[in-house]
């Protein structure tokens, strides 16, 4: 974690500084701006919206209707479709903040962000520069930085393991055994991604999960349960989705997907996992084209994996859907936390 120099000269921001040059933090500058106020957006990669630009998948749509994600001020085109792909909503992104004149400080890492009671400012260290401002506006996202778990033996497998961020679409893994580890939205996807570039994979499905469709009756299912929740009690909700899941999809647990005890919605609020919308991974499991292990990982050795009841695999390459976490603790300091904390 950076520290504060008594040496060092802080540059003073008239508005609020916004670390995060993501979708989120873009849309903060952008309504800041149209209310005649300015702000500094630092963001540590080369473009807005890296995480789309740089770690996505090729094959990603968004999950959610269009209209029900659009940014403020500014919505999609109406040519776009109901899920607009990887390359529509860069696009759309890079317009919007070019519409609102955003022009972020790229390639500024914030080393450390700590509020100065005394004077009541927030002060900003990057590796290039110091700021200074009496708002600080965190948009760095859940999504920072890969999840890598440790898992023993993988520094002696001889094919090819890469982290879901660095996978972009099947061609290179034609014809190959692959093992792909989670089976959340990424996984799944992925799955499928593989599957349809003629590649033979496997799923390792160690939890319980919720796979829902995408859409039910022509309405997408975020949308119905959107509206729903409003009038009924969430428990409730999560019945008359999964009821009509059960309809769509039939017993997934056949197929080597349990379902949590908890619903889908109550499971999001409370522990922030998020169920999966099926974009046709099922149909390819059901098939048999995708392979659903239902058991962990416990070493890779050089030519596959070993699952936690002994069993091997061999294959050629290890895709990690093992998801992405904040790095927020990494450079906000404690004393920012405990002065954040105490307007809640």
């Amino acid at each position: 974690m950076g520290s504060f120099g008594r040496d060092e000269v802080f540059t003073k921001v008239e508005g609020p500084i916004i670390v995060g040059g993501g979708p989120s933090g873009i849309a903060v500058a952008a309504c800041l701006k149209h209310d005649g106020i300015p702000s500094l957006v630092l963001e540590r990669n080369d473009c807005i919206a890296s995480l789309w630009q740089h770690k996505a998948y090729d094959c990603v749509k968004l999950h959610i209707p269009k209209e029900l994600c659009e940014l403020p001020l500014l919505g999609y085109p109406k040519s776009y479709p109901k899920y607009p792909t990887k390359s529509q909503f860069i696009s759309y992104i890079t317009s919007y903040a070019d519409h609102f004149g955003i022009k972020p400080l790229f390639n500024q890492t914030v080393e450390s962000a700590g509020f100065e009671v005394e004077r009541g400012v927030w002060r900003v260290k990057t590796q290039d520069g110091c700021y200074e401002s009496r708002w600080l506006v965190v948009a760095s996202g859940e999504n920072a930085e890969p999840l890598v778990p440790k898992i023993p033996g993988s520094e002696v497998f001889e094919g090819t393991l890469v982290h879901a961020s660095e996978y972009k679409n099947g061609d290179e893994f034609r014809g190959k055994r692959v093992v792909v580890i989670g089976c959340g939205n990424s996984g799944m996807e992925i799955s499928l991604d593989l599957c349809n570039h003629d590649s033979i994979p496997f799923m390792v499905v160690r939890n319980s999960v919720h796979v829902v469709p995408r859409d039910m009756f022509g309405f997408s299912t975020f949308g119905l349960a959107m509206t729903l929740i409003k009038w009924l009690p969430i428990k409730l909700v999560d019945k008359v989705i999964l009821s009509i899941t059960n309809y769509i999809l039939g017993d997934t647990e056949k197929f080597g997907l349990r379902r949590p005890k908890t619903g889908p919605l109550e499971m999001k609020m409370t522990t922030g996992r998020s169920p999966v919308l099926d974009v046709g991974t099922l149909s390819k499991v059901k098939t048999g084209n995708i392979k659903v292990v239902e058991q962990g990982v416990r070493e890779i050795t050089k030519n596959g994996v070993v699952f936690m009841d002994g069993q091997e695999l061999e294959c050629d390459c290890i895709v990690l859907a093992t998801g992405y976490k904040s790095n927020v603790t990494s450079w906000l300091k404690v004393n920012a936390w405990a002065y954040i904390m105490k307007f809640y």
